[in-house]
């Protein structure tokens, strides 16, 4: 480990006044699975994109096996062995498994199909999967488009692999292939980048792993060196007890929702509870519980085939998210790119889509200033790290895009706030303001809908928690007779554990 693969020598990006990354050095040795930690805002994207020749630096130099290179952009990263693959991989669904491996090959080439597929089934076997190369990439599962994406890195020669957070949407065992993959490469040479807020697994596959801040570089340790207290601290500059903490429930006697023998044909089946003023209720299950399903048709997205709502003591109908809107109830999606955000418009605008009437004049024009306060006074409550608000959304990292999407709901004042998957791909800190937030708005009279796949974050946000099993409601427990053992017990099929 004398001469590292790809080094950054004191690298610094700046984006107008504003500084995305500030002297930062940071060496990437052959054989090892280098972890990259960081709050959102970090500045890990910027860093990524300096590595894959997306951004330039404002001055510093990357170095390939110590000489000075200049990667103008992603063909000269791809050309140098420097690539990237990300949580959404970034396949073409029409095209079948060989054809998305070799998309980067064509350049106006005869291509040989026979000779391509021969090279795709060694690529694939060379990162011990098992997948049809003739198969359409549009029927393939996450964890799958990703080992696509690894095996193209691998027929360009890749040096150095970049994985950006590539396990947050895969279940746990596709999440473990993934790392066992990452290490395979690691141990044939490849310099191996895995940037994660998990820490748990940080700890399972990095040799050394490196903490930025503020766009800086803090710490780099051997993981045997360090503990994920340290890597805490590092990242959020202080120190942090147990993000998940629980907090004291602020229930009320009324009842705000009731759902009795709520379903969805072919979906899921007979879930019934209630939901008072004041309490979270968390629901809990693996993948495929159809916990998500449940949020969408209480939000009006699916449309109910059996059982009855009830809403502030009336009955409910739900035929559009408008329906829901008008009632007062709000539904942070666990996909923030497809059903949360508008990537290409400014955060003022995200913010004020759900009450974009609030902001019209009497001419129906839209009140800028007035729009501009409430997204400042946004900005200001939910720390959210920008330096303008009339910066696109899609400029935000993934933890500051979800405070932006939670802010649009809470402008609308609801009184029902369904959120799913609240802190997936936030970073510690970000994890913490996001439960003060949901907790804050129960603590004055609101009432929540958790649905979490973290079952420590269920644990601290669930005053009672409803486990689901592949559509059918297994049991609600108290929050004081709930474990982590026994909630997978019945997300695993076991009723003896109610």
């Amino acid at each position: 480990m004398t001469q590292p693969t790809l080094a950054l020598r004191s690298v610094s990006k700046s984006f107008g006044m504003t500084a995305a990354l500030d002297d930062m050095t940071l060496e990437l040795f052959p054989g090892e699975v280098h972890a990259i930690v960081g709050e959102n805002g970090a500045g890990k994207s910027t860093m990524i994109k300096i590595m894959t020749g997306v951004h330039q630096p404002t001055s510093g130099r990357i170095e390939i096996d110590g000489a000075p290179v200049v990667m103008s952009g992603t063909k000269a990263a791809r050309l140098r062995g420097v690539a990237a693959i990300y949580q959404e991989p970034m396949v073409f669904p029409d095209l079948d498994v060989t054809e998305n491996i070799f998309i980067s090959a064509t350049d106006g080439l005869v291509l040989h199909r026979a000779a391509m597929r021969r090279d795709a089934l060694a690529l694939i076997a060379r990162i011990g999967m098992t997948l049809d190369v003739d198969r359409v990439a549009s029927g393939l599962s996450l964890a799958e488009q990703q080992a696509v994406e690894i095996a193209r890195a691998l027929s360009q020669d890749v040096r150095v692999l970049i994985m950006d957070e590539p396990t947050a949407s895969l279940s746990a065992h596709e999440a473990a292939e993934l790392r066992r993959i990452a290490r395979t490469l690691a141990d044939g040479g490849v310099a191996v980048v895995y940037i994660s807020h998990r820490l748990e697994e940080v700890f399972q596959i990095a040799d050394r792993v490196s903490v930025i801040r503020d766009g800086k570089h803090i710490s780099t340790r051997a993981i045997a060196d360090t503990n994920p207290q340290l890597l805490i601290a590092d990242m959020v500059g202080r120190e942090v007890g147990n993000y998940f903490t629980k907090m004291p429930s602020t229930a009320q006697d009324d009842v705000l929702l009731r759902v009795q023998g709520l379903g969805v044909a072919g979906v899921f089946d007979d879930v019934s509870f209630d939901l008072r003023r004041g309490e979270v209720l968390a629901m809990a299950g693996l993948i495929g519980a159809r916990r998500t399903d449940v949020a969408l048709t209480l939000f009006g997205i699916l449309r109910a085939t059996s059982g009855q709502v009830s809403y502030k003591g009336r009955p409910l109908t739900l035929r559009s998210p408008a329906d829901a809107i008008a009632a007062g109830i709000a539904y942070v999606s666990e996909d923030r790119r497809k059903l949360g955000l508008a990537m290409a418009l400014p955060i003022r605008w995200n913010i004020s889509l759900a009450t974009l009437k609030r902001y019209l004049s009497r001419l129906g024009l839209i009140d800028v200033g007035a729009e501009t306060d409430m997204a400042l006074s946004f900005r200001k409550r939910l720390n959210i790290r920008t330096p303008d608000v009339e910066m696109t959304v899609g400029m935000l990292s993934g933890g500051n895009q979800q405070k932006v999407m939670l802010a649009k709901w809470l402008n609308m004042q609801p009184d029902l706030l369904i959120v799913d998957e609240p802190t997936r791909g936030i970073d510690v800190g970000s994890k913490a303001e996001v439960h003060d937030l949901i907790r804050a708005f129960a603590a004055a009279g609101g009432a929540v809908l958790v649905v979490s796949s973290d079952l420590p974050e269920v644990l601290a946000m669930g005053d009672r928690i409803l486990v689901m099993r592949e559509g059918q409601q297994m049991a609600i427990l108290d929050s004081g007779e709930a474990s982590q053992e026994r909630i997978m017990a019945l997300a695993t099929g076991q009723r003896g554990a109610a």
